[in-house]
């Protein structure tokens, strides 16, 4: 078993794309994925990306991956949020996560990051017990709040309308 990281090439975006709709369908959200290849590409390997992505290869095939980007913290300065963090199925409990792991929190410490963030579900015990061991802290006291492009657009629909 030979696994390799590296930083994803254009061609492996169809590949990366089927990895997130398998994350998708392992936190029980198989038809929340909107995004599509070109959307991909051009958000990742454009002029300006918007993301990076750590793909892992075993045996010369992508069974893995990691997808982050950029944020600010108003209190600590440049961070890193990782957005997505998946191994196929059949290939977890190899390493190849943690391998992935490693790689962004590397990457993170290489380039003066000064905090790695991101989210993981409350029923996701094997994840959580696991970041915690590596010196992360899971929040409980902190809640995930986003809205939707259809909740955006009736936002700014009713506060336009409001202002007329």
């Amino acid at each position: 078993m030979e696994l390799k990281l590296r930083k994803a090439k254009r061609t492996d975006i169809s590949l990366v794309l089927q990895l997130i709709n398998e994350l998708a369908l392992f936190e029980k959200e198989p038809e929340a994925v909107e995004i599509t290849k070109e959307t991909l590409l051009e958000d990742g390997f454009g002029e300006k990306p918007k993301f990076q992505v750590f793909v892992a290869e075993l045996n010369e095939e992508i069974v893995g991956m990691a997808l982050f980007y950029p944020r600010y913290s108003t209190w600590k300065g440049k961070a890193l949020h990782l957005e997505d963090l998946i191994v196929q199925e059949k290939h977890r409990g190899k390493g190849i996560g943690n391998a992935l792991y490693t790689k962004v929190l590397k990457y993170a410490y290489d380039h003066d990051y000064k905090r790695v963030a991101w989210e993981v579900l409350d029923w996701n015990k094997v994840a959580i017990d696991y970041y915690i061991s590596t010196g992360a802290e899971v929040f409980d006291d902190w809640r995930v709040a986003q809205i939707s492009e259809k909740a955006l657009e009736s936002f700014v629909n009713t506060i336009q309308n409001e202002s007329l």
